[in-house]
């Protein structure tokens, strides 16, 4: 018969593996939730080639196996897609696109939920694709509170009118949707520079700080030349 004092620990032990294998599955399962989802939606862009390609082949022919193959068909769904993001770019870039763009906006302009979807979704975007020569793309700043620091992604670096002190836009995301958040206007002197990569950012954020490196700058260096009686006098 098992002891009083060892029931609780081996019920305890069974309960954590349980955990721990819950735990180690959901990732697992997500990401393959996500991968067939996106092989699915790639399979389906080429089915229309694919069926053009076999009205003219017949079914005993090699070249029939081949083009209904799985590998010949997400092959293809692939340079479709490749060659699907490449001419919306060409064309977004030209004078039409942009100004087909700007119509599109102002159309979801007017319909209050998918206006804050897509800015929101599309300042995200904006985020990750700029870039400055003067400040770190992923960064830290104080924010709720000067006590406490959060990640932001600096979308563009611009300057006071009136001073010509340089400032930063920054987006913070949220957890663990990023593609909410907020947008804080700091000055570049406060901002804290990471060194991280933006898809380190991405997985801090959606795991809710459970992905993050042992170590990581958190305190802002001084800055040449910088005035630090300002710097002292802030914190008090």
């Amino acid at each position: 018969m098992m002891d009083s004092d060892t029931r609780p620990s081996v019920l305890a032990q069974i309960r954590r593996n349980m955990l721990v294998g819950l735990f180690t599955l959901i990732p697992i399962w997500l990401t393959l939730i996500l991968v067939s989802v996106i092989l699915k939606f790639i399979n389906e862009l080429a089915a229309p080639m694919i069926k053009w390609m076999t009205v003219s082949v017949k079914p005993d022919d090699s070249i029939y196996a081949i083009i209904k193959s799985p590998f010949f068909n997400t092959s293809l769904s692939l340079i479709v897609l490749l060659l699907f993001f490449y001419l919306v770019g060409w064309v977004a870039s030209r004078w039409i696109g942009q100004k087909a763009l700007s119509f599109f906006e102002q159309t979801v302009d007017r319909i209050p939920v998918a206006k804050s979807i897509y800015r929101t979704i599309k300042r995200l975007a904006d985020a990750m694709q700029t870039s400055s020569d003067n400040v770190e793309r992923v960064v830290l700043i104080e924010f709720p509170s000067r006590d406490m620091k959060t990640v932001g992604l600096v979308t563009r670096t611009f300057k006071d009118t009136t001073t010509g002190r340089e400032l930063a836009a920054v987006y913070v995301p949220t957890t663990p949707n990023p593609t909410s958040g907020y947008l804080e206007i700091v000055p570049v002197e406060y901002v804290t520079p990471t060194n991280w990569k933006m898809e380190e950012a991405m997985s801090f954020i959606i795991s809710g700080g459970a992905d993050v490196p042992k170590t990581f700058n958190y305190d802002r260096a001084p800055v040449r030349g910088e005035d630090l009686s300002k710097e002292e006098g802030r914190g008090e």
